[in-house]
C-alpha cells in the first residue's frame, strides 16, 4: 500500500468533502418533489390547478355571458308592456271615411305624401280604389307593389306633432326625449319624437314581430295614460272595438291574426329601442325619413 500523498485528504475528510454536496443535492430534490405536490381541497390554501382554468385563463362571468345572450330581451324589457290590446289593420292607400280629417290613409300625421313615398297602395288596386291582401312568409311584403318604406309599419295614439297638448307634453312623457338624437327638438314643428320608433309585437299565438311607428291612432291622438303608462292602462278610444293601435297588412299576417280587416285580434307590445330589434323580415327595409308635411 502507498503511503498517503502529502496534501492529500484524510478518508473522514474525504467522506465529508464529497458527501456534503450529495447531501445537499438530495435535500433539494426532496424539497423540490414536495413544492410540486398540490394542496388537499378544503384546506384554505391552494387549490389544484386545472389546464381549463389558470391564472392567465380566467373564469367567465356568469352575469356577463347571460347579459350577453339575452341583452335584447332585457334592454327591451325597460319599456312596460300592454297586454290584450286590441288591433286593427290599416294600409297606405285606404280611404275608409272621405268624409272625416282622419279617415284616408293615402296621408299620414308625419307626411302629407304618405302614399306617394311609400311607393302606392299597400294592397291590391281595384276599381280605382285601395283593398288590403294577405301576406305571406318569409318577407309578408306586398304581392302587387315593390315598397319603398317599411312595410312593417303601425301607429298609436299619441300624435306628438300635429296634436297640440301632445305637442307640448312630449318632452314631459316620451321616454327617449331626452336621448342625444332627439334632445333640442321640443318646440321643432318639423321633428317627431314617435314617427320611425321600433315596436316589438306579440300575436295571440305566440308570434313576435317588430314594426315602426308612421301615424298616429286609432280615434284618440293624446292618450298619453296608455301609450307611456306604467300600469297597463286601456286605451281611451271606444270605437272600432276599443282598438288601441292600427298595424299593417305585412304586421298582421306576420302576427298570425284571424282577421283580415277586423277588431277582434289582440295582441301584447311594447316599445323598442333600434339597437335591441332583432333580424327578421321588418329589417328588409327601415324607414329612415323624418317629418314630410309640405
Amino acid at each position: 500500500m502507498k503511503p498517503p500523498v502529502r496534501g492529500a485528504p484524510s478518508a473522514r475528510r474525504l467522506i465529508l468533502t464529497v458527501g456534503r454536496p450529495l447531501v445537499i443535492v438530495a435535500i433539494l430534490l426532496v424539497w423540490a418533489m414536495l413544492a410540486t405536490v398540490p394542496q388537499r381541497a378544503g384546506t384554505g390554501r391552494d387549490l389544484p390547478t386545472s389546464p381549463a382554468i389558470t391564472a392567465a385563463t380566467p373564469r367567465p362571468t356568469q352575469g356577463l355571458r347571460d347579459r350577453g345572450t339575452t341583452a335584447a330581451s332585457q334592454a327591451n324589457s325597460d319599456y312596460p308592456v300592454h297586454t290584450e290590446i286590441v288591433a286593427t289593420t290599416f294600409w297606405i292607400g285606404e280611404i275608409f271615411d272621405p268624409k272625416a280629417a282622419d279617415g284616408s290613409q293615402v296621408i299620414s300625421t308625419y307626411d302629407s305624401s304618405w302614399k306617394a313615398h311609400y311607393g302606392g297602395c299597400d294592397g291590391v288596386t281595384s276599381a280605382g280604389g285601395c283593398a288590403t291582401e294577405k301576406r305571406f312568409a318569409p318577407t309578408f311584403f306586398p304581392l302587387h307593389m315593390k315598397p319603398l318604406q317599411n312595410p312593417f309599419y303601425l301607429d298609436l295614439p299619441f300624435d306628438d306633432l300635429n296634436d297640440t297638448a301632445a305637442f307640448k307634453q312630449r318632452c314631459n312623457v316620451v321616454p327617449w326625449a331626452g336621448a342625444a338624437e332627439y334632445a333640442g327638438h321640443c318646440t321643432d314643428r318639423n321633428f317627431s319624437y314617435m314617427k320611425n320608433r321600433w315596436v316589438k309585437m306579440t300575436g295571440a299565438a305566440g308570434q313576435v314581430c317588430y314594426g315602426q311607428i308612421e301615424d298616429a291612432g286609432p280615434g284618440q291622438y293624446n292618450d298619453a295614460a296608455y301609450v307611456f303608462g306604467t300600469k297597463n292602462a286601456r286605451p281611451l278610444n271606444k270605437e272600432y272595438g276599443g282598438a288601441g293601435m292600427d298595424v299593417s297588412p305585412a304586421l298582421n299576417s306576420c302576427l298570425g291574426m284571424k282577421e283580415l280587416n277586423g277588431d277582434t285580434d289582440r295582441l301584447s307590445w311594447q316599445f323598442a329601442d333600434a339597437g335591441n330589434v332583432p333580424p327578421g323580415p321588418w329589417k328588409n327595409l327601415v324607414t329612415t325619413s323624418g317629418v314630410l308635411n309640405e
